[in-house]
């Protein structure tokens, strides 16, 4: 067995109120294709901007051919020989493919010391060439398509004599014989020596193309293997590997008529023919993998984004709302992803955060004028929410995650919704928050709001919800009920394998 070009050994990345990553290992060796699985939010990401410079670890140690090594930025990371290819293609659209290849590490006349563009355009048309890529060094990436657009930096990887390639979902804007343009070039490399992290959430990707394999879950190491010695069946175990009985708790609520009825509704790029109900007392949750389109589902439920087509009926009547505020008045509430973009005003006080959505009962003119009722008001669902602070003065930044986020929901059940939309309400927060989280949305389907519950996290979409609707590209791949409603169907369904999805 050959030498590890790249040893990762208890890495650890601690932020504010999260531990991301816990005494990650991982070993890469060259000529192999490694795959780097896991759930959303298992802690992929974060080991990737660690390898390549943009973050700096906590803990742990990782060495490339044998020597330890940290990198200070993303540069760093490149010159020593680690490259990452993102899903989004990272570069900039109005220069040269030359240009983008060079950047960061332009080529110079060793007389002149000026920039050597007629040798870098050489090396430039050599390198497509060994891609088999048809394209002229002069041409702007912005007249490129999405696959050549990898091509490309791949091109560039090369360039750099790169010793590890990371591919971060490089297939996910491909067609089919694109797909098989990349898996030729990935054998190249493998061919070369190169050592390839390849991340993929497609299961028949990872099973023609990759050679090894270590899963992560929640920011820790799981297990390792050859692929060739496993089954999906045993890697989807992997990825989930919890008791969600014991985790998530399910009251039994009465499951009431219909409250928003959903058909074929459209966004443009977004999805398609989405179609769903959502019952009085009902936690239907929606999971989907990256780019499913999830979250722009219900922004256009909410009347933050316009629907392309489709219609929708609100207690049995029409509904299609401009804006939030129609959907407000008529009793939905959005909690979003982002608590701090988009959930809070960081920079104002718990008081003034929690009374937001009822400012206009609390003010006259523009003015606040009852503040002895807008305390009263804050107070009765901050401590409803068990909210940690050293007062409703204090500003939200001050705050810690799961505290913020309690912020969040305070603020939305003091509108006494009937229908509640939550976009990842546990994301990033601690384990007594979660439950407490998990507690609330109970005793609301309890009282028959219906619950819509967005999560990356699967144990959270089995253990909470009545049913499970199951998205993939957009397209609402299957719909289950909660008997049905195992780890195995709906990853199935999330990665569109719909004949094997219940």
């Amino acid at each position: 067995m050959q030498e590890p070009v790249l040893t990762i050994n208890d890495l650890t990345k601690y932020f504010p109120g999260i531990k991301a990553l816990d005494e990650v290992r991982m070993t890469v060796r060259p000529g192999e294709v490694h795959a780097l699985i896991g759930e959303n939010g298992a802690g992929k990401s974060t080991l990737v901007k660690i390898l390549t410079g943009v973050y700096a670890s906590t803990g742990g140690t990782i060495a490339l051919e044998g020597r330890e090594i940290s990198f200070r930025n993303a540069i760093d990371a490149q010159q020593a020989g680690i490259v990452a290819i993102h899903q989004e293609a990272s570069m900039f659209p109005e220069l040269s493919v030359t240009e983008n290849i060079y950047m960061g590490h332009h080529l110079r006349n060793p007389r002149t010391k000026k920039l050597d563009w007629k040798q870098m355009r050489e090396n430039t048309r050599g390198l497509l060439d060994q891609m088999q890529l048809d394209i002229d060094p002069d041409t702007l990436v912005k007249n490129l398509g999405v696959a050549q657009r990898h091509m490309v930096e791949i091109s560039k990887a090369l360039s750099l004599n790169a010793k590890v390639v990371i591919m971060d979902e490089p297939t996910s804007a491909l067609t089919s014989r694109e797909v098989e343009e990349l898996f030729r070039i990935v054998n190249n490399l493998k061919a070369e020596g190169k050592a390839i992290i390849f991340i993929s959430h497609k299961f028949e990707e990872i099973f023609e193309i990759c050679d090894y394999f270590t899963v992560l879950r929640d920011g820790k190491y799981v297990g390792e293997g050859y692929v060739r010695d496993t089954t999906e069946e045993k890697i989807i175990n992997m990825m989930i590997g919890r008791d969600i009985d014991q985790m998530f708790p399910k009251k039994d609520t009465h499951i009431g008529g219909a409250l928003l009825e959903v058909e074929g509704l459209s966004q443009l790029g977004a999805f398609q023919n989405v179609s769903f109900t959502l019952h009085e007392g009902e936690i239907l949750g929606f999971f989907g993998l990256v780019g499913a389109g999830r979250t722009e589902v219900v922004r256009t439920v909410f009347g933050i984004d316009p629907s392309s087509g489709g219609s929708m009926k609100l207690y049995g009547g029409p509904y299609a709302p401009r804006c939030p505020h129609d959907a407000m008045k008529r009793g939905i509430a959005l909690v979003p992803e982002d608590r701090q973009k988009q959930g809070l005003v960081l920079a104002m006080s718990l008081t003034k955060n929690i009374s937001l959505p009822k400012i206009k009962h609390l003010s006259r003119h523009g003015f606040i004028t009852q503040r002895k009722r807008e305390e009263e008001y804050t107070r009765t669902y901050g401590e409803q929410m068990e909210i940690k602070a050293a007062g409703y003065h204090v500003d939200a930044e001050t705050l810690s995650g799961g505290n913020q986020q309690k912020v969040v929901l305070a603020k939305w059940i003091g509108t006494q919704p009937k229908i509640l939309i939550l976009d990842e309400p546990t994301k990033g927060i601690d384990v007594a928050t979660k439950a407490a989280v998990h507690e609330f949305v109970s005793e609301m389907a309890a009282r028959g709001v219906g619950i819509i519950l967005i999560s990356s996290e699967l144990p959270e979409i089995i253990g909470m919800s009545d049913r499970v609707v199951v998205m993939h590209e957009g397209d609402v791949t299957a719909t289950l009920d909660r008997a049905d409603a195992t780890a195995e169907n709906i990853m199935r369904a999330a990665i569109g394998d719909i004949k094997e999805a219940k």
